[in-house]
């Protein structure tokens, strides 16, 4: 079984950059030698797929988890539910299925994952949520910005993995991996971000948005009333900014399981403290604080816990509502990366993207059907 972003998809309609991802992972497994065998046995349905969100886990981009490859625990312990999330990096997760790609998978596996699993291990677990609102003052959003969030995550892992006895090559080796990846707490915070995501799922009569999620396809939600129904329609172009080499012919569709930040307040919805990013998705300092004003028009309030300076420190925009969105016509805001459209490619750009409306009409639907509304 591989695991993958967004909601059912099977080999024939997967995008190009998942597919890549894909054939990445069967060989990452040992399952096929090279491309060709792994698309010959992907094409047979030789390998069974499923939503990481189907298992209370989510993951980057194209998403790809299979059981060889170490994932992020997260525990929320208020409610007592765990989600995962596999590590983020810049090639295997945009399609890329070539020798240095799965090179990289095959190191956190054997080097940095276990590296990591010792210090967390020996500090007996490390406490997210300061972080994250600590982050968040410091211009972090947590979805395509989490540079001050991964620099606080990697000084605290350094003694610990020390004191636990971690060998010195791959204590060398994972320092310097941590220590320069912008992206690392990605992961963390995608994990977080479903942990508490989860813990509002089944509540009869509610209306909020526990998920949405993207694989190049199709864009889905859920619904917390509506608990492990997807509401689906195709996934949209991307309006970003495109790496040297690259533009908009060659952008895939939406993906990843990543805005699952969006779900719970941050990343777009945080973009008004997050002025940074706006050299990698565009658009203007103004234009981030009203995206950041303008998700609470379809909200259910304002996170008591994570504030942002530029908007007065106050809390983000959390708990999207499928009622507010259809009656205002304001969609969520994602920041996200772009994929190429074929297998084979690395990341080629970043930008911004909102969610088909027909997926909150066809949920308000469902919900007034189930619960015999006019």
């Amino acid at each position: 079984m591989i695991l993958h972003s967004g909601p059912p998809v099977d080999w024939q309609h997967m995008s190009g950059a998942q597919k890549g991802a894909v054939i990445a992972m069967t060989i990452f497994e040992g399952w096929a030698d090279d491309i060709t065998s792994a698309e010959e046995l992907l094409g047979k349905g030789g390998i069974r797929f499923d939503p990481n969100h189907h298992h209370d886990a989510v993951g980057p981009m194209a998403g790809t988890i299979t059981k060889s490859l170490p994932v992020y625990v997260v525990e929320n312990r208020a409610q007592g539910n765990r989600a995962y999330c596999r590590l983020v990096e810049d090639q295997q997760q945009f399609g890329n299925h070539h020798t240095e790609a799965i090179d990289g998978l095959r190191m956190w596996r054997d080097v940095w994952a276990p590296s990591l699993a010792q210090g967390i291990r020996h500090m007996g677990g490390l406490g997210l949520k300061p972080i994250i609102a600590k982050a968040l003052q410091m211009g972090d959003e947590l979805h395509n910005r989490p540079n001050a969030a991964s620099s606080i995550f990697a000084g605290l892992m350094g003694v610990p993995m020390i004191e636990a006895g971690v060998a010195t090559a791959d204590l060398t080796s994972t320092l310097s991996y941590i220590s320069g990846h912008d992206l690392l707490f990605l992961g963390l915070a995608m994990a977080s971000a479903k942990s508490a995501a989860d813990a509002a799922r089944g509540i009869e009569y509610s209306t909020i948005v526990t998920a949405m999620a993207r694989n190049g396809y199709e864009f889905g939600i859920h619904v917390s009333g509506l608990d492990g129904e997807w509401f689906t329609a195709p996934a949209p172009a991307i309006d970003g900014l495109y790496l040297p080499g690259y533009g908009e012919g060659d952008g895939g569709f939406d993906m990843g399981d990543s805005a699952i930040t969006e779900t719970v307040g941050w990343g777009g919805f945080a973009l008004g403290g997050a002025p940074g990013i706006l050299s990698l998705v565009g658009g203007t300092p103004e234009e981030a604080l009203n995206y950041s004003r303008e998700m609470r028009e379809i909200t259910t309030g304002l996170s008591p816990d994570f504030a942002i300076p530029a908007l007065d420190f106050e809390g983000t925009a959390v708990g999207i509502d499928i009622r507010k969105v259809a009656q205002t016509g304001i969609l969520p805001i994602i920041d996200t990366a772009i994929a190429h459209k074929e297998p084979g490619h690395s990341i080629i750009g970043a930008g911004l993207v909102r969610p088909p409306m027909a997926c909150f009409h066809g949920a308000l639907r469902a919900f007034a059907a189930k619960y015999a509304l006019e």
